[in-house]
């Protein structure tokens, strides 16, 4: 217990708060039971140690739980030992490497009424379909890779407003040309969607790309298989699966012959698109007219975010699945996506998007009711055109 509560106050002692992700400052600090769920590599452990300073430094407790006190010690025990000595808040790392993470948080949530938890896990995790049902006591939040406006605050030190969507529809060229006045988009925006999407680029392009790529077999080795507990022999279809989709984006999926290339049946490969959704590794887009349930399969899947399309896909990318990849990692956050009949995107079943360069046609959605052009390679826009940079201030 000493050697934790040692260790605990030495790396909340350490961490930076000079950047804080947006999320810091959404969260309702007030619950007793917090998740934050988000992929590997994000800054979730950051996190959870800067909302640590937030507190009395005799009160709260970071813990990891694939340490080895674990290896002899319950969660459970934990909890109790710390309350007797007067703690209010216990932080928790990474929930998903600990075998019986929900029924003794259950408990702990329970019998310790002055106890505050806040824990993260990996987006793979189901939270509410663990052993026991969480979902009455814990509060979920979700952290989403950096976006543009956190890349320009933490790399270049540029601090720009985050923006509201239903604002830049209305007002995108007086709000554009007020950015544009404290900032010049394109000499940052390039750059962004090749190494911007993690906070831990370090001046080399090839070294963020290899350790992006291990971040994703990371994902791939420890994180699928300690949630969802998957053989070597299905990890390694996973493996190949996520190489065929990277290989072919925007991918409309033909089971039957991915099925028969990675050899397994359709309700298993669609459980594995489901997991690489879920790992953040891609993104899974249906049709508007059709449900979505377990058994269906996506209509089009695109890698998650613009960066590993750089990583795992390499140079020769085509700028406009760039574009179309960019527009949904950052209005997937907080928006319902689907594929139209006209158009490349809907958004929240109501608001219609065509993307592309600066020259792109009006022609495909005229006349269509909330239809927006998002064009790259322009600064501000007009009427129904927007510029495809300032989706990257939504949070």
């Amino acid at each position: 217990m000493e050697r934790l509560v040692e260790k605990s106050a030495r790396k909340i002692n350490n961490v930076s708060v000079v950047f804080k992700r947006y999320l810091y400052h959404e969260i309702n600090k007030s619950n007793r039971l917090i998740a934050i769920k988000g992929a590997r590599g994000t800054g979730k452990t950051t996190l959870l140690l800067q909302l640590a300073k937030e507190y009395n430094s005799d009160e709260v407790l970071y813990v990891a739980l694939d340490d080895l006190f674990f290896s002899e010690n319950t969660l459970y025990s934990l909890a109790e030992k710390f309350v007797k000595i007067g703690g209010k808040v216990i932080l928790i790392d990474e929930v998903h490497k600990y075998p019986n993470w929900s029924r003794e948080l259950k408990l702990v949530y329970d019998d310790f009424t002055n106890l505050k938890v806040i824990f993260t896990s990996s987006s793979i995790l189901e939270i509410y379909k663990g052993e026991s049902d969480l979902s009455r006591r814990a509060v979920t939040y979700n952290l989403a890779e950096l976006s543009f406006r956190e890349y320009l605050l933490l790399y270049e030190k540029i601090e720009l407003p985050i923006l509201n969507f239903q604002e830049i529809l209305k007002n995108h060229k007086s709000i554009s040309l007020d950015l544009v006045e404290q900032f010049t988009p394109f000499k940052y925006f390039s750059k962004y969607l090749k190494i911007g999407n993690y906070p831990y680029f370090e001046n080399n392009e090839e070294e963020y790309y290899q350790k992006l790529r291990n971040t994703v077999n990371l994902i791939l080795e420890v994180d699928l298989q300690t949630t969802e507990n998957l053989d070597f022999h299905t990890l390694a279809k996973l493996k190949r699966l996520l190489f065929v989709i990277s290989s072919n984006v925007p991918f409309t999926p033909n089971i039957q012959k991915i099925s028969d290339t990675i050899q397994l049946n359709r309700n298993a490969l669609v459980r594995a698109l489901q997991l690489l959704d879920r790992a953040s590794l891609i993104r899974m887009i249906y049709k508007q007219t059709r449900s979505i349930s377990l058994l269906n399969k996506p209509d089009k899947i695109w890698l998650h975010n613009t960066n590993l399309m750089f990583a795992i896909s390499g140079e020769h990318l085509e700028i406009d699945t760039i574009r179309e990849t960019f527009f949904m990692q950052n209005l997937a956050y907080n928006h319902e996506l689907s594929l139209p009949a006209k158009g490349d995107v809907l958004v929240d079943n109501t608001y219609l998007f065509e993307i592309g360069g600066k020259n792109k046609s009006k022609k495909q959605i005229a006349q269509l009711e909330n239809a927006f052009v998002v064009k790259d390679d322009i600064e501000v826009g007009f009427q129904n055109s927007i510029p495809l940079w300032l989706f990257g201030f939504l949070y």
